[in-house]
Parts: structure tokens; C-alpha cells; sequence
């Protein structure tokens, strides 16, 4: 699945960015341990999509700097 693969960037799934967890794919729906309170999911979702939006505006300025290496300037054309 493309939303559970691991960005080579970002380090975690779109998924995990999203919604903060693993997607589980299973048949048991009754999960057994500690539920988190909204706050505390909104905190740590915000702080995994920060750090996200951080690594890609990283590589984007890293292409950007490859693909300007190789540009030249182009002459006006005149009519």
C-alpha cells in the first residue's frame, strides 16, 4: 500500500504523518491497551508532520540547488 510505505525522506508513512499510528490491517477490532487522550494525539501528530514539512523543504532546496547547477542562461529572442 502506497500510504503505509516508509518516505525515504521523511522516514515515516504518510499514514503515521496523518493519523499518528501504524496502519493495522487485520481482523481482531477489539484493540487492547492504553488510549490516548486528544490533546496529547494532536501534540505528538503535529509534532510528526513539522518534522516532515521540515526534511522535505530540506530536499526540495537540495534539488532545486542540483537542478540550477546545471541551468545556463538563455538569450531574449528579439522580433
Amino acid at each position: 500500500m502506497v500510504n503505509n510505505k516508509v518516505h525515504m525522506a521523511t522516514k515515516v508513512s504518510p499514514f503515521i504523518a496523518n493519523y499518528g499510528r501504524k496502519l493495522w490491517i487485520g481482523v481482531n477490532i477489539r484493540r487492547k491497551g492504553k488510549v490516548e487522550n486528544a490533546t496529547e494525539f494532536a501534540e505528538r501528530i503535529r509534532r510528526v508532520q513539522e518534522k516532515a514539512e521540515a526534511v522535505l523543504r530540506k530536499v526540495q532546496k537540495e534539488m532545486k540547488r542540483q537542478v540550477d547547477r546545471g541551468q545556463q542562461e538563455v538569450e531574449e529572442w528579439k522580433r
